[in-house]
């Protein structure tokens, strides 16, 4: 059975929520920041960068949350990617990369400086910048969701799945979206199998 090691709501969210998508069975392992277990032996020897997401699939070990989707649509959920070699696919690779390198990479700044840094290294300087860095990014991001139910038309993709994590991210961290984008966010967020990925990681929680 695939085990996913992760965190609720961090990038492991991602994973949970395809996983919830595609219907497969799995089973979540909650690795506990609180208790440092990102930093024991027993999980450092899957991921020696201490960080969730992981996965584990029979003899494969993945981390890097896109890189997992990729792996689980291409594997068990084709639906959830566009046709190969396809406009459709490459408008695809086009939209994951802006993703997770133009607007991920401001807002995760924030937090690093914020929070996830040791306090000793953190700059209050940075802040203005990686929201100006990301508000840039979400004006490109907006004209392109605009009048969209899903960013390649009428059927969800792991594309959508990033986005949403991220906007739903930008939100938490005070950060105010254009129309397009908040409608976006708002029905993409309402698909039951998101709601379901919560539950089972704030469950894992509980129980921890």
């Amino acid at each position: 059975m695939i085990a996913l090691y992760g965190y609720p709501r961090t990038r492991s969210l991602r994973v949970s929520w395809l996983l919830e998508e595609i219907g497969i069975d799995w089973q979540y392992h909650l690795v506990d920041f609180s208790k440092g277990e990102h930093r024991a032996s027993p999980f450092l020897a899957l991921n020696p960068n201490g960080k969730v997401p992981c996965l584990i699939d029979g003899a494969v070990v993945i981390t890097e949350s896109s890189a997992i989707c990729h792996y689980l649509a291409e594997r068990y959920g084709a639906h959830w990617l566009p046709e190969c070699g396809t406009a459709d696919s490459a408008k695809h690779h086009e939209w994951v990369s802006f993703i997770t390198t133009e607007l991920e990479q401001p807002l995760w700044s924030m937090g690093k400086h914020r929070f996830a840094l040791p306090e000793s290294i953190r700059l209050p300087e940075m802040l203005p910048v990686a929201a100006w860095e990301f508000k840039k990014a979400l004006q490109t991001a907006e004209t392109r969701v605009k009048g969209k139910e899903y960013l390649l038309g009428n059927f969800p993709t792991i594309a959508d799945i990033l986005l949403t994590h991220t906007l739903n991210w930008a939100v938490k961290f005070d950060q105010k979206l254009p129309a397009a984008l908040e409608e976006y966010r708002q029905h993409v967020s309402r698909r039951p199998a998101l709601s379901r990925a919560l539950a089972v990681e704030q469950q894992a929680l509980i129980d921890s």
